[in-house]
């Protein structure tokens, strides 16, 4: 086995990017602190087609240095829009047939393992803030939410990690209908 070149890995363009078929999934940050979060967001929607990210109330917008750094550029492939407020992106959303989910810990939840997308179903996916989550307004406006179940003491992951396994179990199972 020989560990390939930069070269090797023959990845797309920006441009080339822009022109793909994209998975047809939204992520919505809210209130997100923490901008290497953010861009470590960025970079998994990028590494999997993600349509877009929506950027709501505080969650800081790109160009900015701190999200560069782990973005390593994936904010001038993935398409963004900011939003003042996370019930304006909703709206927008779902006036376009989008399908909310949020992600959060609630009564009688979906586990991520058990959740599977419709054919021909377009989602967005709400991240919350690293210490309040999705707010409760945000779940009433919500069509499903989702849990990653867990077994530690924790019972929470950081918000780009919870990010990446959603957006890679999602990907997987929306390619695969």
């Amino acid at each position: 086995m020989k560990k390939l070149s930069m070269d090797e890995l023959n990845r797309m363009s920006v441009e080339e990017f822009k022109q793909a078929e994209k998975t047809p999934l939204i992520i919505i940050l809210d209130n997100i602190r923490s901008l290497n979060n953010v861009g470590a967001i960025f970079r998994t929607a990028d590494a999997f087609l993600i349509e877009g990210i929506y950027l709501c109330g505080i969650t800081a917008t790109p160009p900015h240095r701190e999200i560069q750094k782990t973005a390593l550029g994936a904010t001038e492939s993935v398409n963004w829009k900011h939003f003042e407020n996370i019930s304006d992106a909703i709206t927008e959303l779902k006036n376009n047939s989008y399908k909310i989910i949020s992600i959060e810990q609630v009564e009688n939840p979906i586990y991520l393992n058990d959740f599977q997308p419709v054919k021909g179903e377009k989602y967005a996916i709400v991240m919350g803030n690293e210490v309040e989550g999705v707010s409760q307004d945000v779940i009433h406006q919500s069509d499903y939410c989702i849990e990653v179940p867990q077994l530690g003491t924790k019972h929470s992951l950081n918000v780009s990690v919870c990010a990446g396994i959603l957006i890679w179990d999602l990907f997987v199972k929306m390619r695969n209908l």
